[in-house]
């Protein structure tokens, strides 16, 4: 018998390192099939240029804002300062470096270069980045909450309720994200900008919420039906064992129906979040930087499409992968508690 056991147990074995070989072959396949055809055409690459876009060393100069003759130019270890006498009186410019182009008695000029030192600066990937994590992390927060409310609402015996919750859920889900997006761009802000010039004031809405807005709408439908089917999945005892106990409508789901629809709905709905990142690049089209403009951009500076674009869907899939990973590590504290 035992003898069987292991046997059985190698023969399992031996298929995990066979099917693991075939993964593995695959994946060569894929890789070398995608060095011969980019070897197959006249393109040169430049990965060595990639890390610009991520940290760059800026030249940033100090212009003199006035006409004058340069009085004393003391240097303090790696500062040097520069007395200017104008005809307005005398100012002080300090330069971050050791040498500087001009010398005592010159004439200077408004505009005129004083010194220069390198800074280090953000490349406008990791700008572009930044902003998407920015906009899809407020999105995702909005289109939970909204979510919530539209999927309890979708669930309410009450009708305004329920039909507002359907209406608002249907006609978001039948629409492409695309045009809403220009519907909350031009529409919206239009007339909400307008508004606030006609009433005097001097605050406009920057278009960032506006493509907010429209992310958190779009996801908050979705999330609305996650809610309803997860709400709808919990056994009818639940709720009729909490209203026994004395608690009422409010009181039952948060304490009681909730708690156990989220951890049904953790899975969809981190596929939700991971499709809202990747719609994020939409935003790109009503003049917001985030990653998918900011590569389209420097590709259009740099010729570089091959590189930046690969560097793109990794960035991207960096982000999806992580937040895949936090989701499943909350199912299984879920889980564990």
């Amino acid at each position: 018998m035992e003898s069987k056991n292991l046997q059985v147990l190698r023969k399992k074995q031996m298929k995990q390192y066979v099917w693991t070989g075939v993964f593995f072959l695959g994946m060569a396949t894929l890789f070398i099939g995608l060095y011969a055809a980019t070897a197959q055409i006249d393109y040169t690459w430049r990965w060595y240029r990639i890390p610009q876009y991520f940290f760059y060393h800026d030249d940033i100069e100090i212009k003199s804002d006035i006409e004058g003759d340069v009085l004393s130019i003391t240097s303090q270890g790696e500062k040097t300062e520069i007395l200017i006498k104008g005809p307005d009186g005398n100012k002080t410019f300090i330069i971050p470096a050791a040498e500087v182009p001009v010398s005592e008695g010159d004439m200077i000029f408004a505009g005129d270069v004083l010194g220069s030192y390198k800074k280090w600066k953000v490349g406008i990937l990791l700008l572009g980045l930044w902003m998407t994590l920015k906009v899809s992390f407020i999105a995702i927060i909005f289109g939970v909450l909204i979510g919530l409310f539209a999927g309890l609402a979708r669930i309410s015996s009450n009708p305004a309720l329920k039909w507002s919750a359907i209406t608002y859920i249907e006609l978001i889900r039948g629409s492409p994200l695309l045009v809403q997006i220009f519907i909350w761009y031009f529409v919206m802000g239009t007339l909400i900008n307008n508004l606030l010039r006609k009433f005097g004031s001097a605050f406009e809405i920057p278009p960032l919420w506006f493509g907010v807005a429209a992310l958190a709408f779009f996801t908050g439908a979705y999330v609305a039906e996650m809610v309803r089917a997860g709400i709808q999945s919990i056994h009818r005892g639940q709720n009729e064992a909490a209203r026994s106990l004395g608690m009422n409508y409010v009181q039952t789901m948060i304490h009681v129906i909730l708690p156990q629809a989220m951890m049904r709905i953790l899975p969809p709905l981190a596929g939700q979040f991971i499709s809202l990142i990747k719609d994020s690049s939409l935003l790109g089209l009503i003049a917001i930087r985030e990653l998918t403009k900011a590569t389209r951009e420097v590709v259009t500076t740099s010729l570089q499409p091959f590189e930046l674009w690969f560097v793109c869907a990794l960035l991207y899939l960096l982000l999806t992968f992580g937040l895949s990973m936090f989701v499943q590590y909350l199912e299984r504290r879920t889980l564990a508690s």
